[in-house]
Formats: structure tokens, C-alpha cells, sequence
């Protein structure tokens, strides 16, 4: 049987013996400096390992500015066991902190895990988020998922985010300049067109460098059109992760790359919200729960580690492959407060990552801290754009006597989400506006906190046009429909049952509605039905109400199938709706203080 080439090379070693080895020792030394790279003669072998680092981030959501607030700072656990809050985030940090991290690594690649862009604050959202792609052409970034908000606007606009021009409908926005588009590839394994049943964009790409090779899969949640208004997903189909996962792997493998990353926009929930606490503490995975780990236990081994977003938290775990060896799976928060530094050790002579329980992938995530200089390039296209957007973006919009926390918020019931339900219902309870008798909001689309520390210029307590926007970016429009009591009461349900039972959604509700929700039980038992009251009488079930609420939520999104009603009025977008709140409800003189808490009862 003939020897494999590895095999006649070891051979020709041991032929040689220690003269051999000295002469050829020697004719090396007499070579010129750059000799081994010419390919002529005896020459040193390359080591067979070569350390490739693998910097990942995830859910930056368009956040070129310091984020506000606790949107803007990350949990950090300290050597004594306590807990502190450090400030974090901004792209000018960002820049530095992935710049400093490549310095010494000649084998760099930067990757993410998908909502780039979408829900984006004023200074990116202002300017459909071309603000954020070009200040992500200069990271460097080398390629990333889709996530579900890159979906916002469409996949029409997602491809003119990949492939440049200006914007259909507000044209170009700097004189001179066409919007060039992404210089790193969004790949879209798991999103398929319903006419062609191909992926409407890149489905793998492969990083090459002095012959390395590593391929990256991206793909987001199946789940992506529960997650956005159905205008944004029409026409496409969302295939099951693990499954395309597996096809592409086994098509990289077929092409000689033994070295795959999948890059998966869904995530799980750590047990603690510090950052550098272990995931691994009592096993490899014990530390996580969520849809990534039944994802990650079905990936084929042919993957060698998973980069993980939007459920916002922070984690590294090692999740076995299904041949049991150990697997990184990561994610770095949201909004560019962390960024992921993963070693992959390649091995030339395999082509693939060395994964065994000695020598397995190191991982761990930092802060982006704001002690550091900012990136003086990213400096000066936050001003670029900002100076566009001011004019808008500083107007006064309303004023708040204390903070009023929507995502720094852990409670069920959140005062920003008490807040916007109740902008909802007086923007939309008059007769000729819709006859509103309450109004619902999703959590998630409560993007950010209202801060009384100013963010610039405006003074302290002022809530600026831009701030608002932070908090409510999509511009849905608003919906009131008809809903029966048992439609309400079986939505109200759908919050802990179905398909939130495993992850919760709480909607936020006006003033008028409460009821209990008794966290002891499980499932749609959680919501005590006999609790549940408008204005003090209990929901009739035979009653037909009037419900206002995004067109999101409108359409079932969230999984509310519930809240599909009739008889449906279009109102005014939910940031008009909530500015205008704002703005007849707030003064320099008699700002608006934090809703008192107290429609939800909580039962624990």
C-alpha cells in the first residue's frame, strides 16, 4: 500500500538520522532570510498549529453613541464575590478595544451574530442604519449573520444594505456620495426566497490566509417572522437552524474546509447576568438555558464553535458536540458593551480546529470599556452624521423628574412600559381615533430607558426627540381592534404559555387593566383568570373590547395568535403617539415622574 505523504515525510526524517538532520541544518543557516518562502529547497517546515483569533460580537442594533442609561453599562463580578456596574459600549470604544485585541495576531478574523442594525437609536435608524454599515466597513468586521431585526425594512433593503446604493425613497443623504454598502458579507443560510427556494444572500463564506481556511455559516432564528412585522419577512421562508446548519457544513467539508464556525442569531439565558461569571461551574453547559442548547447539541461536529446573539445576555459555555467533544458557544451581550476573544487552534496537516478535553478552543469575554481613547475615525463619523441628524434629533420632546426604565427594568410590569400603554390608550381612545378601552405593548419593543442625566446639550430631565426615537425605533403603526374577553384573557395567557412558555413575554399594560400573575404555577395557570379587571369589573369573555396596540403585536407577533382581532383602525405611528404623550403631559415646570407600579401583582 502506498504511504501517505505525511507518512514518506516522517520516513525521510528518520532515514536522514543526526548527521542528516546537522547538514541540513546547516544548509539552512547559509540560506538567505527569505529563502523559505520562495518554495525552492530544503526548507523548515511551517509549525503545524497556528493560533487563529476569532473576535465576535452580536446585537449591536445600531448603536454608534454610548448607550444611555443600563442599556449602557454591563455587570461585572468582583474578587470579593460583590457585583459592580461598569459603563460600556460606543463604537469609538469598540474600534479600540478590537483594534488593541488584534495587535500580535496575525491570524484575526472579526465576526457576528446578527442584528447589526435594526432598532437602531436616531444618529443610524434617522438614516435607514447606513451610519452603522460604514462604520462597520471600517472595524474591519469580516463577516456576519443575518439577525431577525435585519429584517425591519425588508429583505429589498437588506440586500441594498449588502450591495450599496441610496435609499429608494429619501434618496442619498450626503452630496456626492452613494451609499456604497457592506465590504463584509451578511450571510443568510437559513432564509430561502418562496419563488427561487434559494437563500436570498450568501449562505457560507470562507476566511483564507498562507493556507488557512475557515468557513463561516450564518443563520438566524426560525422563529424570525414571529419576531417582526410580516411585511418585512413576505416571501421568505426560515428553515430550522440545526438542519441548514448541518447541509452547508457537509458542503464545506466536500470543498477540504474542516474548519467551520456556525454564527447562529438566537441565544440562551445564563444563570448569572455577570458577564465573567463561569457558565461551567458544575459541568461544561450547566451555566445556560435556553433555545442554544438543544441547537447546540444537534450541530453536526464537523462545527467547530458557535458564535450566539439575541437574547442580549452575555455567556461563553462549552456545549458538547453530539461526538461529545467539548464546543464553544458565545455571546457578548448587545449594543457593543462586550466583544468575544475566542483561540481556535488550527491544525495544518488536518485542516481542522483541535478540539479534545486538553487542547480544546479558550474563550472568554471583555468589556468595552470607556476609559480607553476612542477611535479617532469613528469619532468623526459620529459627528458627521450627528450634525445631519441635530436639527431633529435635540428638539425637546418632554421632561421626566427621575429615570424611567424600560430594558434596565427586570420587574414584570417595566415604568417605561407602563409609560408608552398609557401614551397608547390617550393617543387612541377618542371615538374618532379608534375608541381605545385599553392597550397592550411588547416588552421587546422598549428599546432603551428615559435617563434624566442629559445626553448632550439639552439639560438635565429634558427627553429629547432622539431619545424618544431610542426608546421606540420601529415607527409601527398603531392598531385598534376588536377583541372579545376570552381573546383577551387567552393573550394574557399566551404571555407564560405556548410559544413563551419557556422564555415569558409580559405585556405591559394601561392604567385600568390588572390582574395576578402567580409565578408559584406553571404555564397559563400563571395568569389567575378571575384577577383580571378594566377599571375595577372583571373581563366578560362574551364582551367584545376595543384593544390598542402596535401593528406588530396586531399581526400575533410575539407569539400573541390571540390578539389577531377585527374591525381594525390604523392610527399613528407609536413614536408619534408617544411623543405626543410626552409632550402634553410633561413641562420645564411639572416634569413627569416614574409611573407607580401596581397593575401587575406579582405572586413569587
Amino acid at each position: 500500500m502506498p504511504a501517505k505523504p505525511h507518512m514518506k515525510r516522517a520516513a525521510t526524517r528518520l532515514w536522514a538520522g543526526a548527521a542528516g538532520l546537522a547538514t541540513v541544518g546547516a544548509l539552512v543557516a547559509a540560506m538567505p532570510a527569505d529563502a523559505h518562502d520562495r518554495g525552492h529547497g530544503h526548507h523548515p517546515k511551517p509549525d503545524r498549529t497556528v493560533d487563529v483569533q476569532l473576535l465576535s460580537f452580536n446585537d449591536l442594533h445600531g448603536n454608534l453613541e454610548p448607550p444611555a442609561g443600563s442599556a449602557g453599562a454591563v455587570t461585572e463580578r468582583q474578587a470579593d464575590g460583590t457585583t459592580k456596574s461598569v459603563p460600556a459600549g460606543g463604537m469609538e470604544y469598540l474600534a479600540t478595544s478590537l483594534r488593541t485585541a488584534r495587535q500580535g495576531h496575525p491570524y484575526s478574523i472579526t465576526a457576528a451574530g446578527g442584528d447589526m442594525i435594526g432598532a437602531s437609536p436616531l444618529l443610524s435608524g434617522m438614516f435607514h442604519d447606513e451610519p452603522t454599515i460604514e462604520a462597520l466597513n471600517k472595524l474591519k468586521l469580516d463577516v456576519t449573520a443575518v439577525g431577525n431585526h435585519e429584517f425591519d425594512e425588508g429583505a429589498t433593503e437588506l440586500a441594498r444594505m449588502q450591495n450599496g446604493g441610496c435609499h429608494p425613497t429619501d434618496g442619498c443623504y450626503e452630496k456626492g456620495k452613494t451609499f456604497p454598502g457592506a465590504d463584509f458579507p451578511y450571510l443568510a443560510a437559513n432564509v430561502t426566497s418562496e419563488k427561487t427556494g434559494k437563500p436570498i444572500l450568501k449562505p457560507y463564506t470562507v476566511w483564507k490566509k498562507n493556507g488557512v481556511k475557515i468557513g463561516f455559516i450564518g443563520v438566524t432564528l426560525k422563529g424570525t417572522p414571529n419576531v417582526v412585522t410580516a411585511s418585512g419577512v413576505k416571501g421568505l421562508n426560515f428553515a430550522d437552524e440545526i438542519e441548514t446548519i448541518n447541509k452547508y457544513a457537509k458542503e464545506l467539508d466536500r470543498q477540504g474546509v474542516k474548519s467551520i464556525v456556525a454564527l447562529i442569531h438566537e441565544g440562551g439565558m445564563p444563570v448569572s447576568n455577570a458577564y465573567n461569571d463561569s457558565c461551567d461551574t458544575n459541568g461544561p453547559g450547566s451555566g445556560i438555558s435556553g433555545p442554544i442548547v438543544d441547537i447546540a447539541k444537534g450541530i453536526s461536529p464537523k462545527v467547530d464553535a458557535l458564535v450566539t446573539g439575541h437574547t442580549h445576555q452575555a455567556y461563553v459555555c462549552t456545549v458538547p458536540d453530539p461526538a461529545g467533544n467539548p464546543r464553544m458557544v458565545t455571546s457578548a451581550a448587545s449594543f457593543g458593551k462586550l466583544y468575544t476573544d475566542t483561540t481556535l487552534t488550527y491544525d495544518r496537516r488536518t485542516n481542522d480546529i483541535v478540539r479534545t478535553a486538553v487542547r480544546s478552543p479558550k474563550s472568554a469575554n471583555h468589556i468595552v470599556r470607556r476609559d480607553q481613547p476612542k477611535a479617532a475615525d469613528m469619532t468623526e463619523l459620529i459627528a458627521r452624521w450627528g450634525k445631519l441628524a441635530a436639527p431633529v434629533a435635540n428638539r425637546p420632546q418632554g421632561f421626566i423628574s427621575a429615570d424611567i426604565n424600560g430594558r434596565g427594568s427586570d420587574a414584570p410590569e417595566k415604568p417605561l412600559g407602563d409609560l408608552i400603554a398609557d401614551a397608547q390608550l390617550a393617543g387612541l381612545s377618542a371615538p374618532d381615533k379608534g375608541g381605545a378601552q385599553l392597550a397592550l405593548m411588547n416588552p421587546g419593543g422598549i428599546r432603551s430607558d428615559l435617563v434624566y442625566k442629559a445626553s448632550g446639550a439639552e439639560g438635565d430631565g429634558v427627553v429629547t426627540y432622539g431619545e424618544a426615537f431610542t426608546v421606540q425605533p420601529f415607527t409601527n403603526m398603531m392598531n385598534v381592534v376588536d377583541l372579545t374577553g376570552a381573546q383577551l384573557i387567552t393573550a394574557l395567557q399566551q404571555q407564560v404559555s405556548g410559544a413563551n412558555a419557556a422564555d415569558p413575554k409580559i405585556l405591559q399594560i394601561s392604567k385600568g387593566l390588572t390582574y395576578t400573575l402567580d409565578l408559584t404555577k406553571s404555564g397559563a395557570a400563571r395568569v389567575v383568570v378571575d384577577t383580571i379587571k378594566l377599571n375595577g369589573v372583571a373581563i366578560d369573555p362574551t364582551k367584545t373590547y376595543r384593544v390598542a396596540m402596535n401593528e406588530f403585536l396586531a399581526g400575533g407577533g410575539d407569539g400573541f395568535p390571540a390578539l389577531v382581532g377585527t374591525n381594525k383602525l390604523v392610527g399613528a405611528s407609536d413614536l408619534d403617539v408617544f411623543d405626543a404623550y410626552l409632550a402634553a403631559n410633561s413641562s420645564a415646570s411639572t416634569p413627569m415622574a416614574p409611573p407607580v407600579p401596581g397593575r401587575i401583582t406579582v405572586r413569587k
